[in-house]
C-alpha cells in the first residue's frame, strides 16, 4: 500500500483520540495459532537512533518508506505481528494494518546506539499498563550485561521489575539477553560465544517473581551447531532474533532453520533483513523466512 503522510498528519493533527479509537477496534487474536509458532516483525530499532541498514546509516530514516515496507510485510501469509515501539504503532493502527495480528510494544529504547549510557538501558518505551490499555498482545524488552559496566546493574533490575509487572497482568514479556562488552574503541558488542548465550539465558531466566508469562529472545550463536546445547538452559519458550545479517541472507536462513527444529524455539522476531533486504524484495525475503517455520 502507499501511505499517505499528509492523511497521518492530518489525523494526529487534528483527531489524535483517532489512535485510541482505532486501537478499541482492532481485531485481535491469541499469541499462537494452531501450529504453536510466531513469525514477527520487527521495527523497534529508530527509537534507538539505529537507523542504518549495511552501508545506509539512514535507511529506516524514511517513516513513509518504513511503514510501507512493514504493511507489505503484514500482509504476506504467515506473518503473526510486528514489535514497534509507540510512534510506529500509533501509525499501524491509523493504517488498519494490525487487525488479527499480534501487536508487541517495545519497552526499553533509552540505551540509545553510540551513547555513553547505552547499558543503562531505561524503561522509556511502552509500560506495562500502555500494552493492557491498547489491548496489545506482548511487550519485549532488551537486557545486555557487561560485567564491567554498572550501567547493566540498573537495567538488571529495571528488567525484573518489568517483568512482575507484566506478570502481574497476565501479559507476555519477550526477553532478549546477551552478555556484552566494549570494544577498545568504545562500541558495544554483543558475544554470541556459546558460553556467553548460554549465561545470559540463565540470568534472563530467572529474573522477576515469576517466569509464568516471560518469553526469551535469543540470537543463534556464532557455530549454529552450538544452539541444541545452548537452547537446553532453560524451559522457557523462545523466539530466535534475526539482527543485521549483510549480503549473506541465505546463509542467515540456514541458521535460523537448524535452531528453529529445537523443542523451546517457537519462532522468529526478524526486523532489517526481512524489510531492507540486499535485493530489496521485502515480499521474497518475508515468505523465505515464513517458509521455515
Amino acid at each position: 500500500m502507499k501511505v499517505d503522510l499528509s492523511a497521518l498528519v492530518h489525523t494526529r493533527t487534528h483527531h489524535p483520540e483517532a489512535i485510541a479509537e482505532a486501537a478499541t477496534r482492532r481485531v485481535r487474536r491469541p499469541l499462537l495459532n494452531e501450529d504453536g509458532k510466531l513469525m514477527i516483525v520487527a521495527a523497534d530499532h529508530p527509537a534507538r537512533g539505529a537507523l542504518g541498514v549495511g552501508g545506509d546509516k539512514l535507511a529506516m530514516a524514511n517513516r513513509a518508506e518504513l511503514l510501507e515496507r512493514l504493511c507489505l510485510a503484514l500482509s504476506r501469509p504467515g506473518v503473526d505481528g510486528v514489535l514497534a515501539t509507540a510512534d510506529i504503532l500509533d501509525d499501524l493502527l491509523l493504517l488498519g494494518a494490525l487487525d488479527g495480528k499480534v501487536v508487541m510494544g517495545s519497552m526499553n529504547r533509552g540505551g540509545l546506539q553510540g551513547a555513553s549510557f547505552e547499558l543503562d538501558d531505561r524503561f522509556t518505551g511502552h509500560r506495562g499498563e500502555d500494552i493492557q490499555r491498547l489491548g496489545f498482545d506482548a511487550g519485549k524488552l532488551l537486557l545486555r550485561i557487561d560485567y564491567d559496566d554498572p550501567g547493566s546493574l540498573t537495567t538488571l533490575e529495571s528488567t525484573a521489575r518489568a517483568i512482575d509487572d507484566m506478570a502481574a497482568r497476565r501479559l507476555p514479556v519477550f526477553v532478549e539477553p546477551f552478555i556484552s562488552r566494549r570494544t577498545p574503541e568504545g562500541k558495544v558488542k554483543n558475544d554470541l560465544s556459546p558460553e556467553a548465550v548460554t549465561k545470559s539465558i540463565a540470568i534472563a531466566s530467572g529474573l522477576g517473581g515469576s517466569s509464568a508469562y516471560t518469553w526469551l529472545k535469543v540470537p543463534v550463536t556464532d557455530n549454529p551447531d552450538d544452539m541444541a546445547q545452548v537452547m537446553e538452559t532453560s524451559t522457557l519458550p523462545a523466539v530466535l532474533l534475526g539482527g543485521e545479517v549483510g549480503d549473506d541472507q541465505d546463509g542467515a536462513y540456514e541458521k535460523w532453520r537448524s535452531a528453529l527444529q529445537l523443542p523451546t524455539v517457537r519462532g522468529l522476531v526478524v526486523g532489517r533483513s526481512l524489510l531492507y533486504p540486499a535485493d530489496g524484495d521485502v515480499a521474497a525475503a518475508v515468505d523465505t523466512a515464513v517458509g521455515l517455520l
